[in-house]
């Protein structure tokens, strides 16, 4: 379907303006230039169209089954295992109780007596100074003499013990002592005697697939729909071109619809964009704006997020397609700004409220 195209693009100018139906003629440097342009007119009709495809259902026709008998192990063949008992027998075992040895006896060290003579002083000389007796002189010093001294070396005897033999032992063997005990020893080995038991079987009924379960084709037909729908019945037209103050560019709006509290993109939604929008953004470097509406019914706060979500589902859809993100601003006002007098508490018709519930698309420059 079809959507409304509105171009809005007329602003006071500034400056005097330049008509021209192409490109301005002697613009001036800095200056921005619109065509003023009038509006379309439109007309809503009504059209036919699918409401649900034809289809075809299945109806699942039961597998049927046959019973067969076949006999089957219910208890294995196994063994059975008798315990055979060790015999024994009681012998004499002789072990030593206190094995042989030596005693020893201590045999002491003996000592003797020595002596040695032994230098406790040395001999010695040297000059020694005397007093003459009697001397004449006042003076003492002039009756001294100097006589040169020896004294002989001094020694005596020292008496000391010695070791005449070092203490010793001596080894006397002692006889072994033994004993015996009473020892049970196998004279016939345990053993296991082995005795087969048989498996045991019986019969059982079960049934089997005869014929697989199948499916039989039940088409349904289509249902048709009639529909209202905007159509454009007069063109609008370029009337000149206007200088204008660059703060103040507006660019082209286009309107999309939604169903009612829903923020997805219908088919005839994403076919508006793709013949409009698209073309646009891939032929031109410029950015976009993307404002989304709602219509009166609902919470304001509600209608306020879901006009943001349907937002935001234009630039996804168009992120998809190969535009840069950066390229889209998304912007939701909710019920703020109603295309037509369906504000809160007035009777509309489904087709009125539809025209709010809708998405614009401005272009911000390039």
């Amino acid at each position: 379907m079809k959507l409304r195209i509105l171009f809005s693009l007329c602003f006071i100018a500034s400056l005097p303006a330049v008509y021209a139906q192409d490109l301005p003629t002697n613009p001036d440097p800095g200056k921005c230039y619109v065509k003023c342009i009038t509006k379309d007119e439109f007309k809503e009709v009504q059209e036919t169209i699918q409401s649900y495809p034809a289809y075809s259902s299945l109806e699942i026709i039961p597998a049927t089954y046959r019973t067969i008998e076949e006999s089957v192990l219910i208890k294995e063949a196994t063994k059975k295992y008798t315990y055979i008992p060790a015999v024994y027998e009681t012998i004499d075992v002789v072990y030593v109780k206190k094995e042989n040895r030596s005693e020893l006896r201590v045999i002491p060290a003996s000592f003797g007596t020595d002596s040695r003579n032994f230098e406790v002083h040395p001999k010695t000389t040297g000059w020694e100074y005397k007093v003459l007796e009697d001397c004449p002189s006042v003076n003492k010093e002039d009756c001294v003499a100097a006589c040169f001294v020896e004294y002989p070396a001094q020694s005596r005897d020292v008496t000391f013990t010695t070791l005449l033999s070092d203490a010793s032992t001596e080894s006397t063997p002692v006889t072994e002592q033994t004993s015996s005990y009473k020892k049970r020893v196998i004279k016939t080995p345990a053993r296991m005697d082995e005795t087969t038991i048989p498996a045991e079987y019986t019969t059982i009924k079960r049934q089997v697939l005869d014929t697989p379960a199948s499916t039989r084709n039940i088409t349904s037909p289509a249902r048709q729909e009639t529909v209202t729908k905007t159509v454009l019945v007069k063109k609008g037209g370029i009337t000149s071109w206007e200088e204008v103050e660059c703060e103040l560019l507006m660019p082209t709006a286009i309107p999309i619809y939604y169903e009612l509290a829903s923020a997805r993109l219908t088919a005839d939604s994403k076919q508006t964009i793709d013949n409009t929008l698209l073309p646009m953004l891939k032929e031109k470097p410029i950015n976009i704006e993307i404002m989304s509406h709602t219509d009166s019914r609902g919470n304001d706060d509600y209608n306020m997020s879901l006009s943001q979500q349907r937002a935001n589902s234009v630039v996804n859809y168009l992120v998809s397609k190969g535009i840069s993100r950066n390229r889209l601003a998304a912007k939701g006002f909710g019920e703020t700004r109603l295309a037509n007098r369906c504000s809160n508490g007035v009777d509309c018709s489904d087709s009125e409220h539809k025209r709010n519930r809708r998405t614009e698309f401005r272009v911000l420059g390039n």
